[in-house]
């Protein structure tokens, strides 16, 4: 019988999955092999055989169409959560030489704008132009320093392992199949498949992205590889896959190593690339990808994976040489676009980033952050007609509180740069309204009220904003100062002393230990 278009049942489900209505697909599926056997065919021909090919393709098509559903690229979904930071056994040398490890924030190379101009991380990185998923949890030195990490993926609670998050991620697959699993993988014969190479491959994917069972994927893909007399590369990409979830480096590395050997796959490097930085091998990570390039040239993947990796190790100009190269590749690389025009904000060249802002305006982005972006541009490029607007456009946008948040707080610097100092104020309070751990507005609001003469007032917001980012200066710095200024020398050695940890560069806090140091000389 022919189905709604006009067409056989199984040819609309596969039109169905080719035009990405997976929805529709597994329902078309569904009823395909909910259907009594003498039903489902009417022809000449063996009809068993027809029959059993039939019913196969279906659950092959079903089975694709609900991981398609589900699916999310292994390749960006990286998070490390606070069982992979604090719990973490892979460590191979707790003092890594400089410029050789991600963890330690003084392994920088130099080159980019100091922490006084451009805001760091609490892993003293220099905040990135383009968000990503290892760029959003930083690695934490303690326990309570990663339960106060930033809330990331906009949920209530700290982002917790990677397995944990990926079983969240598997959750949202029951609404695909409002009666129960589709396979029941405790009943399932993975010997008996692993012997089918194209119903195994279409099983393995079910299994690793919509049932989120790792074990079973990979018992699944042992048995497939062996089948295969271990000549399949693809097999031994997920096999790697599955023990890098599973927390074991070692042997995905070796997984991928072979699979390279069999197949030169981008995809492979990548993955191998992620197996060294979350061991913390960074320099090992830009060789693999070097030497990928020899043997992809011009691929944009490798080229934008270099530019990450020199971004978090501080490296800014060594990053924007590369993700320009991205550029020549790809002009329409929104990534690249955006790293670059953050760098050039910050290098004091607001005009350049501008251009490269409106860049990504005329390419279709549109959204908050990037009218956000676009109205410091306007305000530090003295362009004042169009500032104001930006910041409108950008609240108007803004989908969440932490989105609004921001756009007050860069208000309240605009304000600030204008000499309306109560604009200010409101505009940092606004952004304390909407986000109430964001520590920049309280440093601020406590240089407001240091001026207003409110001592104790600003004293407070100082404490909350250093125990909420201790990873920045300023509030250290302001603490020093403040205490100095009410004849409080000790606390302001303390604070002083811990403002030189966070910025060691930082010349103010240098003189003022040296004055202090003086003061107690003489006593």
């Amino acid at each position: 019988p022919a189905g709604e278009m006009g067409l056989e049942p199984l040819f609309q489900a596969w039109s169905y999955f080719r035009r990405r209505k997976f929805r529709e697909c597994a329902d078309v599926c569904s009823q395909l092999l909910e259907r009594p056997p003498g039903e489902q065919v009417a022809g000449a021909g063996p009809y068993f055989t027809f029959y059993f090919i039939l019913i196969q393709a279906a659950w092959n098509l079903k089975t694709r169409a609900l991981t398609e559903m589900v699916y999310v690229d292994e390749i960006d979904m990286d998070q490390e959560g606070i069982a992979e930071m604090i719990l973490d056994e892979n460590a191979i040398a707790q003092v890594a030489r400089p410029g050789t490890s991600l963890k330690l924030p003084g392994t920088s190379q130099g080159g980019g704008p100091s922490p006084a101009v451009r805001p760091v991380t609490q892993s003293g990185r220099p905040i990135t132009g383009f968000v990503r998923p290892s760029t959003q949890s930083g690695r934490p030195s303690t326990m309570e320093q990663a339960i106060r990490t930033p809330r990331t993926a906009l949920t209530a609670r700290p982002i917790t392992s990677a397995s944990g998050g990926y079983v969240r991620l598997g959750t949202a697959s029951m609404l695909t199949n409002p009666d129960g699993p589709f396979i029941n993988l405790s009943r399932l014969n993975l010997t008996k498949y692993a012997q089918k190479p194209k119903l195994a491959k279409a099983l393995f994917e079910y299994i690793f992205h919509h049932e989120n069972d790792v074990k079973n994927a990979l018992d699944l893909a042992a048995l497939a590889t062996e089948h295969a007399q271990f000549k399949d590369w693809w097999w031994k990409v997920q096999i790697g896959k599955c023990y890098y979830r599973l927390g074991l480096y070692r042997e995905a590395e070796k997984q991928f190593k072979s699979a390279l050997k069999q197949q030169d796959m981008v995809d492979t490097i990548l993955y191998l690339a992620k197996v060294y930085l979350r061991l913390d091998q960074p320099v090992t990570a830009l060789n693999l990808f070097k030497q990928g390039l020899d043997r992809f040239p011009g691929e944009v993947t490798l080229i934008c994976g270099i530019a990450r990796i020199y971004e978090e190790m501080n490296n800014i100009s060594s990053a924007a040489e590369y993700y320009k190269d991205v550029l020549k590749q790809d002009n329409t690389h929104v990534e690249a676009i955006a790293c670059i025009g953050s760098n050039h904000f910050y290098s004091d060249q607001p005009e350049i980033a501008l251009r490269f802002y409106r860049r990504l305006l005329q390419m279709g982005v549109y959204n908050c952050q990037l009218f956000n972006n676009l109205g410091l541009c306007c305000f530090y490029a003295q362009q004042y007609d169009m500032t104001l607007s930006s910041f409108e456009r950008a609240l108007f946008l803004a989908e969440n509180e932490e989105e609004t948040a921001d756009v007050w707080y860069n208000l309240g610097h605009v304000a600030v740069g204008i000499g309306d100092l109560n604009l200010a104020y409101q505009c940092f309070k606004l952004t304390l309204v909407n986000k109430n751990d964001y520590a920049e507005a309280y440093n601020n609001l406590a240089v407001l009220e240091m001026r207003k003469g409110h001592i104790e007032q600003a004293r407070a917001l100082l404490q909350t904003a250093s125990s909420l980012a201790p990873h920045m200066y300023e509030p250290h710095f302001n603490v020093a100062i403040l205490s100095e200024k009410v004849g409080d020398l000790q606390r302001s050695y303390t604070a002083a002393q811990k403002s030189e940890e966070a910025f060691p560069g930082h010349v103010d806090t240098q003189q003022l230990i040296k004055q202090l140091k003086e003061h107690f000389a003489m006593l």
